[in-house]
């Protein structure tokens, strides 16, 4: 009886020795996952913000046709080497919208070396001669572009007064306005003020078009005047157009 007791009690020491390291087992278990984890995420953390395994070696640029590849990677100027996640995505958009050409643009990362520049240049309107040079002008008066000589396809913004930021943008708000077939039969503007800007047709007639206000309106009018004969289309005061021959 006495060996049969000691077998079982051995068993149960060593069932009881068993379940002893089974939780020591777990405790540890725990902690050293918790060790792994803290390591994982200081090494991961150490290789997207500080190494150069994911640094920034390219700029990827799309959305031009006006300006290259080229100017607007040197405009964004990202240094190269420079960890992908550590780069200043703003800072970056802002450079490259410094550009006269770029009416705005979208940065953003693509993992694991590229930052990508998504760019939407500014459109002419028309175009204003300056000091010589024929320049290209958007919808908002910015001018941005050069051109050797002026397309046939846009009007000419021609100014007896100051040309600052307010006229400039008055004068292509008024052709921004006008639909496509009628932009086309314009040849010239002439601004003497903000208020009082004249439209001279490629058919030798002449609008007297006033300010840039309710241009929509003033453009829908004049349409149906040009149907008629006439040297002179008023609209001015679009409620009230006039027209002389």
């Amino acid at each position: 009886m006495t060996g049969v007791r000691s077998a079982a009690d051995q068993r149960t020491r060593r069932r009881f020795a068993r379940r002893q390291w089974a939780r020591r087992w777990g405790a540890w278990r725990w902690g050293l996952a918790g060790v792994l984890v803290a390591a994982l995420v200081v090494g991961g953390g150490w290789l997207v913000l500080f190494s150069s395994v994911l640094a920034a070696d390219e700029v990827t640029v799309t959305g031009t046709s006006y300006l290259t590849a080229q100017e607007v990677t040197d405009a964004a100027d990202v240094p190269p080497g420079t960890p992908l996640a550590r780069v200043d995505l703003g800072l970056v958009q802002r450079r490259v919208e410094a550009l006269p050409a770029v009416a705005s643009a979208t940065v953003s990362r693509s993992w694991p070396h590229a930052v990508a520049v998504d760019v939407t240049e500014r459109t002419a309107v028309a175009v204003l001669t300056v000091d010589g040079t024929v320049t290209g002008m958007d919808a908002d008066g910015v001018l941005f572009r050069d051109y050797d000589r002026a397309p046939d396809d846009l009007p000419d913004v021609r100014t007896t007064g100051p040309t600052d930021r307010q006229v400039r943008r008055e004068a292509a708000s008024v052709v921004a306005a006008l639909p496509s077939a009628l932009a086309r039969q314009v040849d010239h503007l002439e601004v003497s003020s903000i208020d009082q800007i004249t439209l001279a047709l490629r058919d030798g007639r002449t609008v007297l078009w006033g300010s840039a206000a309710e241009s929509a309106t003033k453009a829908q009018v004049l349409q149906v005047l040009l149907e008629r004969e006439g040297a002179v289309y008023d609209v001015s005061v679009p409620a009230q157009p006039t027209i002389r021959s």
